[in-house]
């Protein structure tokens, strides 16, 4: 009966646990580092993005309420 419980404990342990603490640390690692130069020109290029998003919405609901003042009830 034991060896049935303890074949794949060692197994786990063998095979398993490393892989997933090696896994877990280098994503530690990873995280601790911050971003890449890519990643932070990829952030500021969709913040850019967001804001002309912003200014289109803003300018976009500026002509919806002098066309149609009563435009925000019906959504």
């Amino acid at each position: 009966m034991e060896e049935i419980i303890v074949a794949p404990i060692i197994i786990f342990m063998l095979v398993v646990a490393p892989i997933w603490l090696i896994l877990h640390y280098r994503s530690k690692r990873q995280i601790s580092q911050g971003l890449t130069e890519e990643e932070y020109n990829q952030l500021s290029d969709l913040s850019e993005m967001a804001d002309k998003m912003a200014d289109r919405i803003k300018t976009l609901e500026a002509i919806l309420d002098a066309e149609t003042p009563d435009w925000r009830s019906k959504v």
